[in-house]
């Protein structure tokens, strides 16, 4: 039932969001937006989730779900008042920056409808949490971890929330998080209504449902393997010795790039050399602190740095408008991986290209996984400094210059062993070498380290 206080729906002709049932307070903020003409998933929700109805939504991640569960989560909260410390509405997502990402997108809405939004994320301050809460916010955008401590000590109640939303419920259920997901769906209103987003319903994501959603009207809109309009793959054949130039060129293109790895040392390696390349880089990794994540994710989308290196804590929730490159440095580990990070590219309508570098030995096994995912990539070998590299990646030779005063990083050489640092590539041998040779380039590496770190403390006055 609709609150007496909550906005009127607006009525217009059919495909446009007026005629989903969205309120005119509503209408007008998406205008002011530009959000013009509503996206296959969220005209395909709306209508059941401003119902009140149990929703079961599947997509690929860029297909428009964050307002498909938000408009409706908010329209139907306008109008009530939160009491200290007990939310009306939650969604629950698995990662601090899609927490953030979520409240950032829904705030215009939640102010023009006179709505509070607090969002509760570990890695930040839990007493600033605990006082937002306090002061009364209809809206919680949560990760689990974070959201149960605050429960446990007595700083939420949810009680009273009526409206709970369950966003990549994939994801929270491999990063281990369905227990505590389980645990709080038990305490919101049993009446209430639950809308669940996720890219596949297997497994635990089909636990969940079962046992937190009744009788659910299913969307299913772009499925995660289906191959998106506007996306092309690539795999490109590298010569194991010649990645990390090819890397560096690929970097230094005009545009924004994303770049995956699969280990933090790997991601802070290749930034600290794409920086003394003159690549303006940034790191983004698990081990990074959350004031650290969100500012270089802030200046990434702002333009401040071009290149984004990561691990899969950027595979998913990341939007950033105008990223037309992904590049699996290191190949991801399975389908799923692969889908979630090709999905920051070719976002709500537009175009992209997901690159991935593979030595020869590994491209039978990359092509396999490919093939789970329903994508079928053109095939290349390339070397650094080729025209065909350029085509396809915009990859250009990088200034030289430093930018954070140490001394420039030497190009690259194709001598006869990999680099070591930017990750394993599959099939890729492991390791430098062996025999004095290889013992000989570690302590000429180590004497080298120790020369930049002493002129550096010598430009600090240290």
């Amino acid at each position: 039932m609709t609150h007496p206080d909550a906005p009127t729906p607006a009525h217009a002709p059919d495909g446009s969001f007026a005629a989903l049932g969205l309120p005119e307070t509503v209408l007008r903020t998406l205008d002011r937006l530009g959000v013009r003409e509503p996206f296959p998933i969220q005209a395909a929700t709306l209508p059941d989730a401003l119902r009140g109805r149990h929703v079961l939504g599947r997509g690929r991640t860029g297909s428009g779900k964050t307002l498909a569960f938000g408009l409706p989560l908010l329209t139907r909260t306008a109008g009530r008042r939160a009491e200290p410390r007990q939310p009306l509405a939650l969604v629950l997502v698995p990662t601090r920056e899609l927490a953030q990402q979520v409240t950032q997108a829904l705030e215009p809405y939640a102010e023009a409808l006179r709505l509070r939004m607090a969002t509760v994320v570990g890695g930040l301050s839990i007493s600033r949490q605990t006082a937002a809460l306090r002061q009364g916010a209809e809206v919680v955008v949560a990760t689990p971890g974070r959201l149960h401590d605050l429960v446990e000590r007595n700083a939420c109640t949810l009680g009273r929330v009526r409206i709970t939303v369950l966003d990549e419920a994939d994801q929270m259920c491999d990063l281990g998080f369905l227990p505590q997901v389980s645990g709080l769906l038990a305490q919101v209103r049993p009446d209430g209504q639950r809308m669940l987003f996720s890219a596949t319903l297997d497994g635990d994501v089909g636990q969940l449902v079962r046992d937190h959603l009744h009788d659910p009207v299913v969307h299913s809109v772009d499925p995660a393997g289906a191959a998106v309009a506007g996306m092309e793959h690539h795999l490109l054949v590298v010569h194991g010795p010649d990645r990390y130039a090819v890397t560096t060129e690929i970097a230094a293109r005009d545009g924004r790039v994303l770049l995956f790895l699969e280990t933090k040392h790997a991601v802070d390696r290749l930034t600290r050399h794409l920086r003394a390349s003159g690549v303006r880089a940034g790191a983004l990794h698990s081990g990074k602190s959350q004031p650290q994540r969100t500012r270089t994710l802030a200046q990434f989308k702002e333009g401040g740095i071009t290149v984004l290196v990561a691990t899969d804590v950027a595979a998913r929730g990341l939007h950033v408008d105008d990223l037309d490159l992904v590049v699996n440095v290191d190949p991801p580990a399975d389908a799923k991986d692969y889908v979630h990070r090709a999905g920051r590219t070719a976002r709500a309508g537009a175009s992209g290209r997901v690159v991935t570098l593979v030595a020869s030995g590994g491209r039978r096994e990359t092509l396999r996984m490919l093939a789970e995912a329903g994508i079928k990539a053109t095939v290349t070998p390339v070397r650094s400094g080729e025209a065909e590299l350029t085509r396809i990646t915009g990859a250009k030779a990088p200034s030289g210059v430093p930018l954070d005063g140490g001394p420039a990083a030497p190009r690259p050489k194709n001598v006869n062993a990999p680099f070591r640092g930017l990750g394993t590539s599959k099939g890729a041998p492991r390791g430098t070498g062996s025999g004095s040779g290889g013992k000989s380039r570690k302590a000429g590496e180590a004497r080298k380290l120790a020369e930049a770190r002493r002129a550096a403390q010598v430009r600090r006055g240290g």
